[in-house]
């Protein structure tokens, strides 16, 4: 209905926008903190009248502003190389990104808060979102054709929300009533891995 001419493209694309969302975003803020500890500006932080929570807003907000810029880029690369439509609103489909990115840099904050190396960062970063988000999300195989436990597992993975997302906003012109369910996994994702950051964060400042 919403591809009459079958284009695999206009299924694959949204998925790419997805993938390279969360491996940049989680990526780039693991490194970036693990950095300064293998350089010993971390304790230096912490002697200055610097709480987690403010740390934690100082690292997340410039990486968020240019991982949403890259990502408004890339859409618009999609639309003018592969013609992606754009059926639904641009605001909606700012705010999934918004929400989507926020989850990953929380997701690449708490890697940061476990790894004490840039090249374990790097390979526990790739573990949590790179194979996630390219084997459980929809994004390759479709979630209905997996076993059971494993589509019980797709409920973990946030791109699985952020692809039904997507696609509802790109292909199907969706609105909010529509997928305001997904977009509030996407929330509560993002919630759970500040929290969870912010509390080893917390730990490690005392």
């Amino acid at each position: 209905w919403y591809n009459p001419a079958l284009r695999s493209t206009l299924f694959l694309v949204p998925g790419l926008i997805a993938y390279i969302a969360m491996i940049t975003a989680v990526i780039s803020t693991a490194l970036s903190v693990v950095r300064e500890k293998e350089r010993g500006t971390v304790e230096q932080i912490r002697m200055a009248p610097l709480g987690p929570v403010a740390f934690l807003v100082g690292k997340t907000v410039p990486y968020f502003c240019i991982s949403l810029l890259a990502e408004l880029g890339i859409v618009a690369v999609a639309m003018l190389l592969f013609d992606l439509p754009m059926r639904g609103s641009w605001g909606l489909l700012l705010a999934a990104l918004s929400l989507f990115l926020i989850g990953a840099l929380g997701l690449g904050l708490l890697v940061s808060s476990v790894a004490d190396s840039q090249q374990v960062a790097f390979q526990i970063a790739v573990l949590v979102s790179f194979l996630p988000t390219l084997m459980l999300s929809g994004f390759i195989f479709p979630i209905a054709s997996m076993p059971v436990f494993l589509q019980a597992v797709t409920y973990l993975v946030p791109a699985r929300y952020f692809l039904i997302a997507l696609r509802g906003i790109f292909l199907k012109g969706l609105g909010f009533e529509a997928l305001w369910v997904d977009l509030a996994a996407l929330v509560a994702f993002g919630v759970v891995v500040l929290g969870l950051a912010s509390i080893r964060l917390r730990r490690q400042w005392s």
